[in-house]
């Protein structure tokens, strides 16, 4: 069996970074078929063991082998309301790929795009808004009103699973568009915008009222909701306040955090311009500081518009990145240049202020850190520069302290991220919350698998269990 990242046809390298059209063209039937064949059907099936959103894959598997499509999508919708999504960017290689028996002599079963394929075909039906196991319990006086706070990854399963068990629930989401990240942080070729608003839009459909500008903090807060009426809240805002590196250079003109860089492209849409009023003015020469998934889509941003070289610069090696493999194969395919054990040091301007150069050292790995990776340790007299029109900071984010700033007492860690225990529990009396505002940026599935949680958590709590 060949490699399962040779299943789907992609656009080349030389074609895809002129255009923000998705790369992977998808699973036909007769492959998806063929690769749900495979499927050993354990008895005792590790795969779901490693799904955050406890989808049954051995079943939905076996419904795609029988090509009955309606019935795989069915499995998949009775515990995950973004199917679509997860098949496209949730990490199965490190999840429920990983345990896969067939992984141990070979390939494991492609999981994550059959989940693809099953989710697409069912959007291709007529009925793609109103999914047939859409079937919420109606709204009752003893299901109580809920605030989700956040419409991202977190708050859209855990708006979904409430609204599924008959409570009335609203999502207040402060920017313009639902989403999250999906909107504002992956691009368009990795995650079509037009997945994301028909996904929002089946659980809008199960009944969950959607309030967007609304800043919860700002707006109205907690306090004024709770005279509203809303018995009980699940604070889903994600970590979007952007880090720096601390070096000298970063007040300089040109010097974006990946956050901006790709919100004014993924949700402003840059690369539309000037069709959309919101232009991204890069110059040819992009330094991208980091190497996660999130600096992966930086770069390959950059290329599309119109970049003619994109570093990643990365203080580890290759073996310490923390990107999705099949991301940093894409980057490499496109061109984007690795200058990995290097740390940057200073950015320097011309007398307009505007950056001419990165300046950086070398590093070499000494012995592994509290996380586990080996640490990088500079090496003396290995400075050289690199010129640079642009610098881009992909070097985490943490919480936005503006919500919690009117909780006081909400107890939060040293980074401001709020103190949740396993089902999203917080220091207050029917606030939950989940997703990266609890752990720091992590992956979509992570948060999905938090919303569903503190859902259950929600249920409990309101009928007094």
């Amino acid at each position: 069996m060949e490699h399962k990242k040779k299943l789907m046809k992609e656009q080349l390298p030389k074609e895809r970074i002129k255009n923000f059209n998705e790369v992977p063209f998808g699973l036909t039937e007769a492959q998806a078929v063929a690769e749900a064949s495979r499927c050993l059907n354990c008895r005792n099936p590790f795969c779901v063991k490693g799904c955050p959103a406890e989808i049954d894959i051995p079943a939905f598997v076996q419904a795609i082998k029988n090509k009955k499509f309606k019935d795989a999508i069915e499995i998949i919708r009775k515990t995950n309301n973004l199917p679509a999504v997860c098949g496209r960017v949730c990490p199965q290689e490190d999840q429920c790929e990983k345990f896969c028996i067939l992984g141990k002599k070979g390939a494991p079963i492609a999981i994550g795009y059959l989940e693809r394929f099953v989710a697409d075909w069912e959007m291709a039906q007529a009925n793609s808004l109103k999914p047939s196991t859409a079937n919420p319990k109606p709204i009752t006086a003893a299901h109580h009103k809920v605030a989700v706070i956040g419409a991202g990854p977190a708050g859209l399963t855990c708006a979904a699973d409430l609204a599924n068990m008959g409570y009335d629930v609203t999502i207040f989401e402060a920017l313009h568009s639902p989403g999250g990240v999906l909107m504002y942080g992956i691009p368009e070729f990795r995650l079509p915008k037009k997945i994301v608003e028909k996904e929002v839009g089946n659980i809008t459909g199960l009944g969950a009222g959607l309030k967007l500008n609304y800043i919860i903090g700002r707006t109205k807060t907690i306090g004024d909701l709770k005279k509203e009426g809303f018995k009980a809240f699940f604070i889903a805002t994600g970590a979007g306040l952007p880090n720096f590196l601390g070096i000298p250079g970063e007040e300089l003109n040109g010097v974006y955090s990946a956050n901006e860089f790709l919100t004014r492209i993924n949700l402003m849409k840059a690369y539309k311009f000037p069709e959309y009023d919101t232009p991204v003015n890069i110059g040819e020469k992009i330094a991208v500081i980091g190497a996660g998934n999130v600096a992966m889509d930086s770069a390959r941003c950059a290329l599309r518009m119109g970049a003619k070289k994109v570093y990643i610069i990365y203080r580890r090696s290759r073996e310490e990145m923390p990107a999705r493999a099949e991301e940093i194969e894409r980057a490499e395919e496109e061109g984007v240049i690795f200058n990995l054990l290097t740390n940057p040091v200073r950015i320097t301007g011309d007398e307009k202020g505007n950056i001419k150069e990165m300046t950086c050292l070398k590093n070499k790995l000494g012995e592994p850190d509290e996380g586990g990776r080996r640490r990088p340790i500079p090496i003396p007299d290995s400075e050289f520069s690199i010129p640079i029109d642009t610098v881009i900071c992909a070097v985490g984010n943490d919480p936005n302290p503006l919500l919690v700033s009117t909780v006081k007492e909400i107890i939060t860690g040293k980074r401001g991220n709020i103190v949740a225990d396993e089902e999203g529990r917080t220091s207050v009396e029917g606030i939950f919350a989940g997703g990266d505002i609890v752990t720091g940026a992590a992956t979509v599935i992570a948060a999905m698998g938090a919303g569903k949680k503190a859902a259950r958590a929600v249920d409990k709590y309101l009928k007094g269990l």
